[in-house]
């Protein structure tokens, strides 16, 4: 079993360290690849980009079969060429693509933040995340899995902030239809699955992943502090199963597929 979505104190938001990993890792069974922050022209010049260079080549010897390196690359429509440039000089075993930013009117807001959700309805907003999300699966044809499609349901300031299908589909089916176009993974995120509701409306999502011609997921805990690394991997595990997906991670930007063993 991989995780593979995890930050090391590379990432600005965080502090855990490599041997901190290693030894979670070592404690669940499970591999990892490292996927620290690089979202380009963020807001706060110097936060949430980190040095490639020193990644590599403080990490080179940490890496093996069952600790590989990877990117979470920020997708925006204004650095597209940048992000290429990176993703074809490094040597990366995995690119996991997020929207953690939203262009709206030529301005962009951090889903984290207050001003995105400011004078607009959830279903506004909604769309416009969702649409954004879209317009950068399209552009950003080098990643290898789309991260936390649910992202904005960790923040956004409403009662219920889940996305139903039901309400969103037509975007959904089409964020999904360009994904299976490209062969790209879409990856099951577990920072909300403490949370059986949230899993239960996110299921709807993957499965229909699964009816469109989607076949394969990443799965990643997001994991910030030791004691989430590799949380709630097996539950997602068998979430996949029961969508018929199959779990695969990433190594030198190849997909392997998961012995059922692992």
């Amino acid at each position: 079993m991989f995780d593979c979505h995890i930050h090391t104190d590379f990432s600005t938001d965080c502090s855990m360290n490599i041997e901190e990993v290693i030894k979670a890792a070592k404690d669940n069974n499970i591999g990892t690849i490292i996927t620290e922050h690089l979202d380009l022209n963020f807001m706060q010049p110097g936060e949430f980009i980190f040095n490639i260079d020193e990644y590599f080549n403080k990490y080179i010897n940490y890496r093996n079969h069952k600790l590989l390196l990877g990117v979470e690359m920020g997708m925006r429509p204004d650095c597209i060429e940048e992000n290429r440039e990176i993703s074809e000089k490094y040597n990366f075993d995995f690119i996991l693509g997020s929207v953690h930013v939203v262009e709206n009117n030529g301005l962009y807001y951090d889903i984290y933040g207050d001003d995105f959700y400011n004078g607009k309805n959830k279903k506004e907003v909604y769309k416009d995340y969702l649409k954004y999300m879209l317009q950068c699966v399209k552009e950003h044809d080098y990643i290898d899995s789309l991260s936390h499609i649910d992202y904005i349901c960790r923040y956004a300031p409403y009662n219920d902030s889940n996305i139903y299908y039901e309400e969103y589909n037509e975007l959904i089916d089409e964020i999904l239809k360009e994904l299976i176009y490209r062969e790209k993974a879409i990856e099951i995120n577990t920072r909300r699955f403490d949370n059986k509701e949230a899993i239960d409306i996110l299921k709807k999502i993957y499965k229909r992943f699964n009816e469109l011609g989607g076949k394969i997921v990443t799965l990643g805990s997001d994991s910030h502090r030791p004691e989430n690394v590799g949380k709630h991997i097996c539950l997602a595990k068998e979430f996949a199963k029961e969508c018929g997906l199959k779990v695969v991670y990433f190594k030198e930007r190849k997909p392997i597929v998961l012995d059922n063993k692992e």
